[in-house]
Formats: C-alpha cells, structure tokens, sequence
C-alpha cells in the first residue's frame, strides 16, 4: 500500500476547535492572524518585517553562537545561525518539553514539518531565508511528564529528585536508565547505535538542557535545525518591557480571560487560564509563581517579597530570574525570534489560539498556527495482517471495543443486527396508537410502554446474539485486537505513546529520510505510512 491519508476528524483523536479551525469556520477568524497556506506567508512576511528590530537579531545570532560553541553544528545549522543577522532570513519555529530520549515519536514529526515547510517556503520565497527552529522547554519544572519513554509497552524511567527547570538537572543517574534500556535493545548493529546516542547524549553532557541539544542535532543538524535555549540574560532581557508590562498590568489576564468567554460561547473548551501574574521567578532549586498581595510581590511557597521598586530593579539587573508561563512564552518566542509560523500539536494550538487578543494588545505580530504532521507508521507485515482480516484505514481508527463490534458483524454469516425486526415492530405499533386515538387515548401511554418493552426486548437479544458471535470467533478477534494494540498502544495514537527507537531498531538510518520525504506540512491530513 502507498502512503494513504485520512481527514483529522476522521481519526476521532482530535477536537472539535482544531477540526474546526482546519475547517476554517468563519467564527474562529477572530483568535488567528492568517491561515497556514503558502499564499499568505507574503504578507505575514512583511508584517514580520515591518516589526522586528535588527538589534534583536544581532543579539539572537550572538546568543545562538555561543550556546552552540561546544557543540558539533553542521555548516547548514552554522549557515542558518549566522543568516538570522540578515534583514531578509525568518524562522519556522517548533516547541517541546526535554523529554528522556526525545520522548513520544511526535517529536520527530514536529521537527520534521519544520525543515519541510522551510525548504517549501525558500522554493517558492527564494528572495528570502528561512530557518528551521526547535525551541527546547529548558524552563519547564514538570519532571513527571518528561522523565520517561516508552519502549514496547514499558517505560523506561529516570528517577531523581525534582525541583527547578529541568534544562538545568544534572544528568548524573542516567547510567543505569542506560542499562536497562541497552537490555530491552539486543546486540544489533542499530540497537548499538542506539545506546551510543543514548550514552553520548547523557553521558558526555551535564545537564538536561546541553543533553537534549545534542540529541535534537544529532538526529537533525545535517538537515539546518537550529536549537535554541532561550533561558538566557540576553534574551531575557530584550523581553524585559514586555515582562515588566504584565507585572505591572496584567495584560495577559485581562486580554486572555475575554477570549475565553467568546470560546466558551461558542461551545469549545478552554485549554488554559491566565493568571493575574504569569511568570514564576526562577532559580536553581525552584521555578514558583510570582503573586501580587496588596502593595507586595511574593514567591509562592517562600518567604521572597519585594515591593513595586525591589521587584522591577531585580527584572532590570537579572532578567534571567524571571520565566515565563505558558501564556507567556508564545509571546517570549515572537518578541526574540523573526518566527511567521508556529508548528505544534492540537493541544498546543488551541492554547495559542486563545492569544491573538493578547498579541494585538502587546503590538507583537500573532504568528501563523499550523497543525503538525500526524502520521500512522505501519509496517509490510502489519499491513498484509490488517488486509488479512479485512480491515479498512476507517476500522483501524476506532476504539477496540466499537472495533470488535464492527468486525464481529463483518466476520459473522448472517445479520447480528434486528434493525428489520425493530422497524417492523415501530409500524405495527403504529397501527395501535390510531386504535388508541380512536377509542382511548388514556390507552396511548401503555402502547407506548408495551413498544418502549419489545424494542428493549429486541435489543436484549441483539447483545446475547452479538455476544455469542465474539465467542465464536474469538481466535479471528483477537488477532484483531492484537493488531490494533501494535498500532494504537494503550488505546492512543501511536505517535502519542511509541518512542522512535523502535523503528529506529527496525530500519536504522533509512527512518528519518523516509518520514522527511512523506511528512508535507501544508496537507492538512492523518497520514498513513508504510515503512
């Protein structure tokens, strides 16, 4: 089978707002800039233009060079780096948590659609440059979400205490999640080359951060992927107006807070609430959340205060103290970086669609928001197991249970269903409501109790049926089951559950090119891949 494709809806994995915006519904205009299409980067490009500082870019190719100076960077990630100077050079950015060895295989896709849509982007804006950007969470202080991956059905964890951002934990540990993972692994040639990326990711690096830098651009350097750690005082700095806007006026509680109100309006869940302050204060040991009480600001969970005059010299001389939140950092991002397009999950984009308001207050172009690419990866012996059993691209995309139901009824001889049988009650039934009607209609309620009684009957006997049916082909069943289990573990997607070293195991080098020559950014569709 050639690599195939379904709609997003039609997974029934993602939710109604982020169908609905790939719909392009027109009551969603308000929470976007422009629509991901290669037609409307023109005009985001000279918004972008229009408000970018140069400044800002000399300090973010300065910052860059220096995080990337022990690192091994390819003359593309090099070439991209310093362009970033240049007036005419725009990012395309992607964000992610530091997660154990990269975490779910949706961290490659996410990369992925970022370098594809740059190349897009430069074929057909060849005047222009554009870089590829993967922003690492390096702020981020939830250890539990991030200190484990999955590897054919077990997490492979990473114990140790919490406390802080987690780019700045020590990797000291590590050697024994090392061991663990190496003897699930076997002994060959891509399962060696696993452990060694694993060991000279954790081994030779200090901290989480530096780790996952070198991971990132050992799967992706060769390709351009710039990296970039913006827990930095420079980079803080140039965000410091903006930082010192929300301790002193809340702008994003205000602006945020009336956006959600029109999505609750318009029935769709809300995906995160502002905070009257959102920014934590940020040190080795911790990262708590700044709050205002009376005249004072204090560090929750601690003793810090300061007042109005304390607080904003300390943003002044150490803005690197200072970390954004997640209603925040989509605005850090877009105040530091020349970025027109941010690629994330469904989860993330329906938090950055709650922003434009926000943006529109701070005078900072809302960028474009392009749902990244999703994929199933199957493989030759997958696929001729699920045609073996008659299965669709549709019943693969079910939950088990609605799945066994549907191949039962499939597998079985003879019709499992009594829909004939109930529609032929309904028309008798309708026979004696006109008696009714007729003679007593105090006799309505007890027809309809009667049919209420037989339908119920029907369907009784419809489940026994149906139940038998499972029994009796349960061998065929449980192949499907687990065939369905390989493909969508613990009931999720796979790219949500399944780490990329068990491909990687399977084929090695060949993965990435094969995923960077399916995965296209701007299709808007669940692809299907045969690897």
């Amino acid at each position: 089978m050639p690599s195939d494709c379904i709609s997003f809806k039609e997974t029934n994995y993602f939710s109604d707002l982020i169908c609905d915006y790939l719909d392009e519904k027109s009551e969603l205009d308000m929470l976007y800039n422009r629509f991901p299409k290669m037609e409307n980067f023109s005009a985001q490009i000279k918004e972008k233009s229009e408000s970018f500082q140069n400044e800002n870019r000399q300090i973010l190719e300065r910052v860059l060079l220096k995080q990337y100076h022990d690192s091994d960077a390819s003359l593309l990630t090099h070439e991209h780096i310093t362009s970033l100077s240049n007036s005419n050079t725009f990012t395309i950015t992607t964000g992610h948590q530091l997660n154990l060895f990269t975490g779910p295989l949706y961290f490659l896709f996410k990369i992925i659609s970022v370098i594809n849509l740059t190349k897009q982007l430069k074929a057909k804006y060849s005047n222009y440059n554009f870089v590829p950007v993967y922003w690492m969470a390096t702020e981020d202080h939830d250890f539990e979400e991030i200190n484990y991956f999955n590897f054919k059905g077990k997490k492979v964890t990473w114990s140790r205490n919490s406390g802080g951002a987690v780019g700045h934990f020590e990797t000291s540990g590590l050697d024994e999640v090392a061991k663990v993972f190496a003897s699930q692994l076997g002994q060959t040639e891509n399962a060696k080359q696993l452990v060694s990326l694993f060991k000279k990711a954790y081994y030779e690096h200090e901290n989480l951060a530096d780790a996952t830098r070198f991971l990132a651009n050992a799967l992706f350097g060769h390709y351009g992927l710039v990296i970039i750690d913006a827990d930095d005082p420079e980079l803080k700095k140039v965000f410091g107006p903006f930082m010192k806007r929300e301790l002193m006026e809340s702008v994003a509680h205000r602006q945020v807070l009336d956006t959600n109100s029109k999505i609750e309006k318009l029935n769709y869940k809300v995906q995160v609430s502002p905070r009257a302050i959102n920014l934590f204060y940020l040190s080795e040991s911790q990262r708590e959340r700044i709050v205002k009480e009376g005249e004072h600001y204090r560090v929750l969970n601690t003793s810090t205060v300061w007042n109005k005059e304390e607080l904003l010299d300390l943003l002044q001389n150490h803005p690197e103290r200072f970390s954004p939140n997640v209603i925040m950092r989509p605005l850090y991002q877009e105040v530091i970086l020349p970025n027109l397009c941010y690629i994330g999950g469904g989860g993330e984009l329906a938090y950055w669609l709650q922003l434009k308001s926000f943006f529109d207050a701070e005078q900072v172009p809302f960028p474009m928001l392009l749902l990244r690419n999703s994929a199933l990866l199957i493989s030759e012996k997958q696929l001729a197991r699920m045609e073996k059993l008659h299965l669709t691209l549709s019943d693969l995309f079910l939950d088990q249970e609605q799945l066994i139901k549907v191949q039962t009824k499939k597998l079985s001889d003879f019709k499992i269903d009594f829909d004939d049988q109930k529609a032929h009650l309904k028309k008798q039934f309708e026979a004696l409501y006109q008696l009714a009607e007729k003679t007593d209609k105090s006799f309505i309620g007890a027809v309809g109790a009667q049919e209420r009684k037989q339908i119920k009957g029907l369907e009784h006997l419809e489940k026994r049926l149906l139940k038998a049916q499972k029994r009796k082909l349960s061998e065929q069943l449980d192949r499907v089951k687990s065939l369905h289990y390989e493909l969508f573990p613990n009931g999720s997607l796979q790219e949500r559950q399944t780490n990329f070293s068990e491909f990687y195991l399977e084929y090695g080098e060949s993965l990435i090119p094969k995923l960077m020559e399916e995965l296209e950014p701007l299709k808007g569709e669940f692809l299907i891949i045969e690897l």
